[in-house]
């Protein structure tokens, strides 16, 4: 019989590696096998425990929630071609800011690892023993925290690592640390679950949020990587260009654990029998799926027509700011997608 119920060391656990992960001078999480293969951190129980919960909710006929690149309707900003033309012309520094960002909110993530989440099993009907939702406080909230932030050891996380990937290509101190947003997740002021206890609703809400914030991620690490491999930029740094991408490439394999706990998490709650607040029962899809539609919106479009007139507008200074800069911004525009 499948293995489904886990300890807290067997889903923490690490592989054993052939060789450590070292970057830029640091040592990073996880590590490569005999055969070089990269090994992502935490992983040696892990991914067995994800595919059987999966396959658990497939043997049920509960559809698993979709999380992929297709839920996003708007293209990334700038695009590839784009971001090309602006390093051609020695127009950097957004992408500099973009990957110190990327960095110091994949340290945010570290919280995640001293979450505490509320017992699922006082409101869902059915034993919740053997799945995602029944492991959050038993290492997976843990190692995912720690996947993104680091452990408090000497060795780094994905902050660490996408400041390596920056270094690679720029150094390090090019230009000033920026600001990050204070929040790249949907934030509501009304509840919107209310047949559940605010607590149940609040963490069911941070892992939608989570999830779309990863889905958005993927994206992301499409860009960079193409980006990073195209041989018209980074002419004098080739090599490093190429390695940096395969770093991005390590990230991205890193999160798709994540993304796949969290698609079992959230399609377990909406496949259960939900004790209600009022003394009743209702299915955990008729709770979450309109919050669930709302989410994916947010992300996929709300998100998008609020940041963007600010970010053409910046980048259009900067552009109008250098020489040639209206032929520039004229070639910029052009290649954006229609």
């Amino acid at each position: 019989m499948e293995k489904v119920i886990f300890t807290q060391d067997e889903i923490e656990a690490e592989h054993e590696y052939a060789m450590p992960h070292i970057e830029c001078g640091v040592k990073l999480h996880g590590g490569f096998a005999e055969d070089g293969a990269y090994l992502s951190p935490r992983t040696k129980n892990r991914w067995t425990a994800v595919n059987a919960w999966h396959q658990q909710l497939k043997t049920r006929q509960a559809p698993i929630v979709e999380a992929s690149t297709d839920l996003l309707s708007e293209p990334n900003f700038p695009n590839v071609a784009q971001q090309v033309l602006l390093l051609k012309h020695g127009i950097d520094q957004g992408l500099w800011n973009s990957l110190t960002i990327t960095g110091l909110i994949e340290a945010r993530g570290r919280a995640l690892a001293d979450l505490d989440a509320p017992d699922f099993q006082k409101i869902i009907c059915e034993d919740i023993s053997a799945t995602a939702l029944g492991h959050m406080n038993k290492g997976l909230l843990r190692a995912h925290g720690w996947d993104e932030g680091g452990n408090d050891t000497d060795v780094g996380g994905h902050d660490v690592m996408w400041f390596a990937v920056r270094d690679l290509v720029f150094g390090n101190g090019k230009y000033p640390i920026p600001e990050p947003p204070a929040s790249i997740g949907r934030n509501k002021d009304a509840r919107e679950m209310e047949q559940i206890p605010a607590e149940y609703e609040m963490l069911i809400s941070f892992l939608m949020n989570l999830l779309m914030i990863e889905v958005r991620a993927e994206r992301a690490f499409d860009f960079y990587e193409q980006v990073l491999r195209c041989d018209e930029v980074f002419v004098e740094s080739r090599k490093e260009a190429r390695h940096a991408a395969e770093l991005v490439e390590r990230i991205r394999q890193d999160e798709s654990v994540h993304v796949a706990w969290l698609r079992a998490a959230i399609s377990e709650f909406r496949s259960f029998t939900i004790k209600t607040v009022a003394g009743g029962e209702m299915s955990g899809a008729e709770i979450l799926d309109p919050v669930w539609a709302k989410m994916v919106h947010w992300h996929s479009v709300e998100m998008h027509e609020t940041t963007r007139p600010v970010n053409i507008a910046e980048i259009k200074k900067t552009i109008l700011a250098t020489d040639d800069g209206d032929a520039v911004f004229e070639a910029f525009e052009a290649l954006a997608v229609a």
